[in-house]
């Protein structure tokens, strides 16, 4: 008996739409690649500028020299502004974390009257820019005699970064149950103890998120520190880099090795913390 041949199964009606593996790679690889020439090209001029010797119109750095890197570091006092910019950095950073903190779980965990209006005041300072702030800054930190200490900028970027750092963090402690705490007084913790133990573990993406973007707008941050320091020895790394560029002439050679010490903790601190700081700001919008 012949074998009875099998009929293939209907196939599916086709539809005007294409599926994803149907597309072709070349469309999804050059775009991908067009945008990452258009971003990798200034990293290279930059690199290019830092690396060749002065004068040299080279396409390719070679020979490498680290006179550039010498030059800014010493003469220029870029050592002095790389100190300064860190401890504005690492201070800011605790100082946001820790008011954030104690702020986002009093939004978080307790009920009261102008508890909307605060909210609605925390979101409606986001829109204020950093300029409009110079004057009364200054005002209230020439009152204080702060001014030409990093103590006023290290206030001032805190101040700058609170509000979203509330906001985030009081997201982030209402996806943690309240059941959890709960659970702890039973067994004798107080409120700050159960904290500490129980929620705060779960708190790390959420203040790693918080504590690097505190760090690295204050990294960056050129006005506050332009507006509060005169003494060039409390400079931070902005300003430095300001100090290189003249009216008659701009030594690119410089101004590329300064702006490349500059990136560099930025780049290393996102390279370490980059699935941490995804996390706490996908968990942290969940809730609202």
């Amino acid at each position: 008996m012949p074998a009875a041949r099998k009929t293939p199964p209907p196939s599916a009606p086709k539809t005007g739409h294409r599926a994803w593996d149907e597309v072709p790679r070349w469309q999804i690889y050059l775009p991908l690649g067009i945008y990452l020439l258009f971003t990798l090209i200034p990293f290279y001029w930059i690199l290019l500028f830092a690396l060749r010797p002065a004068g040299s119109t080279s396409l390719v750095p070679w020979p490498m020299t680290g006179d550039h890197f010498e030059k800014v570091w010493n003469e220029r006092s870029f050592g002095t502004y790389f100190q300064n910019s860190v401890l504005v950095g690492v201070a800011t950073l605790v100082m946001t974390t820790v008011v954030a903190l104690a702020g986002g779980y009093a939004l978080a965990r307790f009920d009261f009257r102008i508890k909307k209006a605060f909210m609605l005041g925390l979101l409606c300072s986001q829109f204020v820019p950093g300029a409009l702030l110079l004057v009364p800054l200054f005002e209230i930190f020439a009152e204080l005699r702060m001014i030409n200490s990093l103590g006023s900028v290290i206030l001032a970027e805190t101040v700058f970064q609170l509000p979203l750092s509330i906001i985030l963090l009081s997201n982030f402690i209402k996806n943690v149950p309240y059941s959890l705490e709960e659970a702890a007084w039973v067994d004798g913790c107080g409120r700050f103890t159960a904290f500490r133990i129980v929620v705060l573990p779960l708190l790390r993406p959420g203040l790693i998120a918080v504590g690097s973007f505190a760090f690295v707008h204050s990294w960056n941050h050129f006005l506050f520190a332009l507006m509060f320091l005169n003494n060039q020895e409390k400079q931070t790394i902005p300003v430095g880099l300001n100090t290189l560029m003249s009216a008659d002439s701009v030594d690119l050679g410089a101004l590329a090795a300064g702006g490349i010490i500059a990136a560099v903790p930025v780049v290393v601190v996102f390279a370490f913390i980059q699935k941490w700081l995804i996390t706490g700001f996908s968990a942290g919008a969940v809730k609202g």
